[in-house]
């Protein structure tokens, strides 16, 4: 399966990926101590990516690693939609430099200001993408992945008591990816993200302003405006 990083170009490395039923209450100090089997967190994960028709949400992100060098950090928003058979995206970058990743869900493109380019490719190529698939209700995490509890060291350091951290691991031995941790919401909405590759870096999604269902599926003005990008004139189009 690939995997993109919309802040390195040309070449996109391991990047992210993107909750359900709410976590029963503690009757007693006995149930407590029971918590949410990852393989329930996971399902009620699904089910809620499942039943959207959109999300947005502000993100900010942050890759370490020796690989890397110093630890890079940017941010933006991101919005999603699956209407009409199609599945759409878009990823607006402002920091560290802006970019615009948008698919209209025939054309997938690329847009880097400081480069003044914009790649473009037919949209199957992105829906490849572990991220856009979930996101858009076609990834499923049961067929992609081994779920099992988070790292020890992930819960530990974890602040929020509230939310639930499952690791995934790929069942695909080729997978560019070691595993990846989502931090879940008892409303079933990712918090963060945390994929390491098998060079060991890390990228880390933290998502905030969380909005499902937030844009009328039968405005499709709203929506070719949302989904498109027409870039500045005299920026180099690139064709893949």
């Amino acid at each position: 399966m690939s995997h993109f990083c919309p802040t390195r170009h040309p070449s996109f490395l391991a990047f992210f990926l993107f909750g359900l039923l709410l976590i029963l209450p503690a009757l007693s100090q006995a149930a407590e101590s029971y918590p949410e089997a990852p393989g329930a967190v996971a399902a009620r994960l699904q089910a809620r990516y499942d039943a959207m028709r959109s999300l947005s949400f502000i993100f900010v992100q942050q890759t370490e690693g020796q690989m890397t060098g110093r630890p890079r950090k940017g941010g933006g928003k991101a919005y999603f939609l699956k209407t009409g058979g199609l599945k759409r995206m878009r990823w607006n970058y402002d920091s560290p430099e802006r970019q615009i990743l948008v698919s209209d869900g025939k054309t997938f493109s690329m847009y880097f200001d400081n480069l003044h380019q914009m790649i473009v490719s037919p949209a199957k190529k992105i829906e490849e993408d572990m991220t856009y698939s979930f996101f858009t209700g076609s990834g499923k995490l049961v067929e992609d992945f081994m779920i099992l509890g988070a790292n020890k060291n992930m819960v530990e350091a974890d602040d929020d008591k509230e939310l639930r951290i499952i690791q995934l691991v790929p069942k695909n031995s080729e997978s560019q990816v070691q595993d990846i941790h989502l931090w879940i919401t008892a409303d079933s909405l990712i918090r963060r993200i945390e994929i390491r590759d098998q060079f060991d870096t890390r990228t880390i999604l933290t998502l905030s302003d969380l909005k499902a269902d937030f844009v009328n599926a039968d405005d499709e003005k709203a929506i070719a405006e949302m989904f498109t990008f027409s870039p500045p004139e005299g920026t180099e189009i690139i064709h893949q």
